[in-house]
C-alpha cells in the first residue's frame, strides 16, 4: 500500500515565508530554512517551496533561497515560480530542487510541461493548477499569475493534458478555499483525482486533521498545507496520527 505524503508548503517573497488569503494579505511567517528542518524534524515527507512573486515580477525563483533550504534539508524539496524555460527548471535542479512546479508559463505555452518531462525526467514534472469555481459551480476554471488572470481554462481537462505531456504529478490549489481554513475543495479534488492516473496534490484550505483526511478520501494521494503548520495549530505528526487512526497509511516519523 502506498503511504500518503503530508507536505508542508513554505510560500517565498524576497527571501522569507509568507502568507495570505487566496494569494492577497500576505503576512511574515518566517525563516524558509528554518521552517524547512521544522517540518523535517516533525515528520513532513516532502517541502514544497514557491516563490510566489516570481511570475508577476517576471523573474524566476532566487536560487540562493532554494540553495539554503538545500544545505539543511534532506527530504525531497519541490521548487516553483516563475519556471519559464527548460533552463530556468533545470536552474532550479542544479540549486537542489528534486522537483520543478511549472504554472502560468505551462499554461502559455504547454509544451513546455513535456521539455522538462522528456530532458529531466517525468518525475521532475510537477503541473501545478490553480482553480476556481466557475460561475454556478458546475466546473472549475484555471487561473495563472497567482489567481490574477483568468484563463477559460477547463481545470479537469488541464489536469489530462499535463499528464499526458508527462506531467508526473498535478499540485492542485483552489484558489476559492486558499487561506480560508474552510478545508479543501472536496468537488475539484475528487474530478481531477478521477481524470489523471498521476499522484495528485491537494491544496488550499486546510484548517485542521480532519480536512487533509477528507482530502486523501476525496481521492488525493497527498495533502498540502500552509497555515496550519506556520502558525503552530498542528505538527505534521498531529496529522499524521489523525490519519493513522482512521486508517490511512502514512510514514511514521518525528515526535
Amino acid at each position: 500500500m502506498l503511504t500518503a505524503r503530508v507536505i508542508p508548503c513554505v510560500d517565498v517573497k524576497d527571501g522569507r515565508v509568507v502568507k495570505g488569503v487566496r494569494f492577497r494579505g500576505l503576512r511574515d511567517a518566517g525563516s524558509p530554512p528554518a521552517l524547512a528542518v521544522e517540518y523535517e524534524r516533525q515528520g513532513a515527507d516532502e517541502i514544497v517551496l514557491l516563490d510566489v512573486s516570481a511570475t508577476n515580477e517576471m523573474r524566476s525563483t532566487r536560487l540562493e533561497t532554494v540553495r539554503a533550504v538545500r544545505e539543511r534539508l534532506s527530504l525531497p524539496l519541490t521548487v516553483g515560480g516563475g519556471v519559464r524555460t527548460l533552463l530556468d527548471a533545470g536552474a532550479l535542479l542544479d540549486a537542489g530542487a528534486d522537483k520543478v512546479s511549472v504554472n502560468t508559463a505551462a499554461v502559455k505555452r504547454p509544451e513546455l510541461v513535456s521539455e522538462i518531462a522528456e530532458t529531466l525526467g517525468r518525475q521532475c514534472a510537477v503541473l501545478a493548477i490553480d482553480a476556481a469555481r466557475r460561475a454556478g459551480g458546475g466546473s472549475f476554471e484555471v487561473l495563472v499569475r497567482s489567481g490574477t488572470e483568468r484563463t477559460g481554462l477547463d481545470a479537469v481537462e488541464w489536469a489530462k493534458e499535463g499528464a499526458r505531456r508527462g506531467a508526473g504529478e498535478i499540485l492542485l490549489t483552489s484558489f476559492d478555499r486558499d487561506g480560508t481554513r474552510e478545508g479543501y475543495d472536496l468537488d475539484l479534488v475528487a474530478a481531477v483525482a478521477k481524470a489523471v492516473t498521476v499522484p495528485v496534490v491537494a491544496s488550499g484550505g486546510a484548517a485542521r486533521a480532519e480536512d487533509l483526511l477528507a482530502a486523501l478520501r476525496a481521492g488525493a494521494d497527498a495533502v498540502l498545507a500552509a497555515s496550519i503548520f506556520h502558525d503552530g495549530e498542528a505538527t505534521v505528526g498531529d496529522v499524521k496520527r489523525v490519519l493513522a487512526a482512521a486508517g490511512v497509511a502514512v510514514r511514521v516519523n518525528g515526535p
